[in-house]
């Protein structure tokens, strides 16, 4: 599974996300949760990865959710993606995914995750003036020109 971001369009977190990811040259896929509403099986997909289930994914504080006086905790797994699917705007975002992480929000230390094992080494092989494993926080990255990508 190549790298998903589920992403809205006032998102800044989101627009941060995606110039990380462009910016290390990392290929992904940008699912719109607006134009194109999540499926019950792409939610549980994310679900399987998150520590504590719907809490991780929900946003207690959207306007949706305070409106319509929501209990996460009395509603049914069905019940709950069910909501999830009518009211994608509950979500946070952005949601970064891929076949083995997931990150919720933009945070600059934690998306590092997504740059391939193959490229982080690349970048230390070449001296690009980290340390010790470290990636750069992506400002102004050009992708290592020793790294070639395998196609998939």
């Amino acid at each position: 599974m190549a790298v998903k971001v589920y992403t809205s369009p006032s998102c800044a977190s989101c627009r941060k996300a995606k110039k990380w990811l462009n910016d290390f040259g990392i290929d992904y896929v940008e699912k719109n949760i607006f134009v194109s509403k999540l499926s019950k099986d792409e939610i549980k997909a994310i679900l399987e990865k998150t520590e504590n289930g719907f809490e991780d994914i929900i946003s207690t504080r959207s306007k949706v959710f305070k409106e319509k006086n929501v209990d996460l905790d009395s509603m049914s797994m069905n019940e709950l993606l069910d909501f999830i699917e009518e009211n994608p705007s509950v979500l946070k975002r952005p949601i970064i995914i891929d076949d083995r992480r997931l990150q919720i929000g933009y945070n600059d230390e934690e998306i590092r995750v997504f740059v391939p094992k193959e490229l982080r080494n690349c970048y230390l092989k070449q001296g690009c003036g980290f340390e010790d494993g470290e990636i750069p926080n992506g400002e102004h990255v050009i992708p290592c020109s020793k790294f070639e990508k395998e196609d998939d």
